[in-house]
């Protein structure tokens, strides 16, 4: 009928979805990896070896946003997806964070290097910088994609119930433990790392980019930044020094932004922008 005017729907996310979204998460990552780790040689017979290109790499990686998307598609379907995607455009952010995310990082590695006597920058490879500029963009399509399911789902629903300072720190480990089937695959990086410092890394670089997505009220796009700073090729390995030159910043950074760590109140609870408004 004309003249009456329509409601307009509200996607709305339940919190019961992070339990399905970390059940998936972690099915299709140790599901693919397992594989390898178990039966190497019938997996690398069957599917082929293991390796930075090879397709159950990708989506082992892209798993969090596999999980994400699967969700939101059978929540609230294409329309919810779209506006869960307008997080990308949220593109306002403070100086002092962009400061961080664009210098602060590479100097933290360069920093972490030179304590390790390494050099401020990584080595060029014999193939040229053009190499480590194609390494630069894929990935892009790695490691920042994760970001739609740790960031876009799991740190909102978590705020929902606890500070953002808890809510990161949760994320955190359990971004690490989804990481340990890469420690026990040869032909990783992963392989000769230790795994504790690790793991404090993961917690710490969870809490470190908590203000960041909440002061950009849910942005997706710094969270991938942020994670693409943390991949670049260009900047050394600084294992394990790196880690506890972020511990030691992240502290600083709970404590300067202690106000809005520590509460509730103002964090960001939507997955998709406007599902907590009222019903109109």
């Amino acid at each position: 009928m004309t003249g009456i005017a329509q409601p307009v729907r509200i996607f709305r996310i339940p919190s019961q979805a992070l339990i399905a979204f970390l059940i998936l998460t972690f099915g299709i990552t140790w599901g693919l990896i397992g594989v390898y780790i178990l039966r190497p040689e019938w997996a690398s017979a069957t599917f082929g070896a293991i390796s930075g290109s090879h397709p159950f790499f990708f989506i082992a990686t892209w798993a969090p946003a596999i999980s994400a998307f699967a969700l939101l598609l059978y929540i609230v379907g294409p329309s919810g997806v779209k506006a869960f995607l307008a997080r990308l455009l949220l593109w306002r952010c403070s100086f002092g964070w962009l400061a961080f995310v664009l210098i602060g990082i590479p100097i933290v590695y360069a920093t972490g290097s030179l304590l390790k006597g390494g050099p401020v920058l990584a080595p060029i490879p014999s193939e040229g910088i053009g190499a480590l500029v194609a390494v630069l963009f894929m990935m892009l399509f790695l490691g920042p994609i994760e970001e739609f399911g740790w960031r876009g789902v799991a740190q909102p629903i978590l705020q929902r119930h606890v500070a953002p300072i808890w809510a990161g720190t949760i994320i955190g480990a359990i971004w690490g433990l989804w990481h340990v089937p890469a420690f026990f695959l040869a032909g990783t990086v992963f392989e000769g790392w230790n795994f504790l410092p690790f793991f404090v890394g993961n917690i710490t670089l969870a809490v470190l980019v908590t203000p960041i997505v909440n002061h950009a009220r849910g942005s997706l796009l710094w969270p991938m930044l942020f994670h693409w700073q943390l991949i670049n090729p260009f900047w050394p390995d600084a294992q394990p020094y790196d880690t506890w030159i972020l511990v030691a910043v992240a502290a600083v950074v709970v404590w300067w932004n202690r106000d809005t760590m520590f509460a509730r109140e103002g964090a960001v609870t939507e997955v998709v922008p406007g599902e907590n408004g009222p019903l109109r």
